[in-house]
């Protein structure tokens, strides 16, 4: 049988990692992974990305804490989450019994040691592919800085934490910053093993009969349909300047949004935002792009990677 007779071969390779289909749920999105396991076949996806993991349990921001904007949305959860130690003993247990499921473990700290801790205790436990570093988050140590902001603290951390990691460690950028091409380029040579972006753009709105901030938090993160140009942009840049695998994400809604990434330059895509609108969203996605593919003579999806005609 050929691989045209079985369809477009869906399966994509990042650090090492292989996926049934390039398209994954994003962190934050869709919870530990077993609240979506009655709602979506996660064999049809490529996998998912848990909420972040802190040290500690964190409760997170003050409500209002998201708002819809226009084609999109605003948020600033604070990162709420049950902590690393509860994870581990109570949702990976069920994860590892999940059919088909590719975890990726989202790490998070506000000092490079928060970081380590988190990843050591990730490391001895079964049933995680690979760790998403969020760089996004601020330094308490130094000043409150975001990680992912400054060259010399992403190096210092990423480096840290991929000696400390006994898996792949994708890290995770911010787009708030100058360069996203430069931002990749020292998550690589800190020894990043891919790249992950675009994390949301920082943000804010106003009542204006209230004259308040509409988010408790003041400012948060903007993402959806909205930021997808200048993401892409992103994906596109920080392709060219690494030679490790870009996971691209922001306000993917469809296939053809998926495929936009993947042209730009991106290995693999993530769907975030769109999960809250349609709790099905990354299945429908990951099952658009196979028949995209079909329809278009595709038949690795791999190789749309990079693939655009762009001077």
């Amino acid at each position: 049988m050929t691989t045209h007779d079985k369809g477009p071969d869906m399966r994509v390779t990042v650090a090492g990692v292989e996926f049934r289909s390039p398209v994954i749920a994003a962190s934050g999105t869709f919870g530990y992974g077993i609240e979506f396991e009655e709602i979506v076949s996660l064999e049809r996806i490529g996998g998912f990305v848990t909420k972040g993991l802190s040290r500690e349990p964190m409760v997170g921001n003050a409500a209002p804490r998201i708002i819809e904007t226009a084609a999109g949305m605003m948020n600033a959860i604070g990162l709420q989450n049950m902590g690393v130690r509860p994870f581990i003993s109570e949702k990976l247990p069920k994860l590892r019994k999940l059919p088909g499921a590719v975890v990726i473990a989202n790490v998070f700290g506000f000092t490079i040691e928060d970081c380590l801790e988190v990843i050591g205790a990730l490391n001895d436990a079964e049933g995680i592919a690979m760790y998403e570093l969020n760089a996004s988050c601020p330094n308490t140590s130094h000043g409150g800085m975001v990680f992912g902001t400054d060259p010399a603290l992403l190096h210092e951390l990423t480096a840290r934490c991929k000696a400390a990691a006994k898996r792949p460690l994708m890290v995770k950028l911010s787009p708030n910053v100058t360069s996203i091409g430069q931002m990749a380029k020292v998550a690589e040579d800190g020894g990043a093993d891919a790249v992950s972006l675009v994390n949301t753009f920082v943000a804010l709105s106003i009542d204006v009969v209230t004259r308040k901030p509409r988010i408790a938090n003041v400012t948060g993160g903007l993402s959806g349909p909205a930021i997808r140009p200048i993401a892409v942009r992103m994906v596109h840049e920080a392709s060219r300047a690494v030679k490790i695998p870009v996971v691209g994400m922001g306000g993917i809604v469809r296939a053809q949004d998926a495929v936009e990434f993947m042209l730009a330059g991106a290995t693999a895509v993530q769907v975030g935002t769109a999960s809250y609108a349609d709790p099905r969203a990354v299945e429908n996605i990951a099952n658009g792009l196979r028949r995209w593919c079909a329809a278009h003579e595709v038949t690795h999806v791999s190789s749309l990677t990079g693939a655009a005609l762009l001077n």
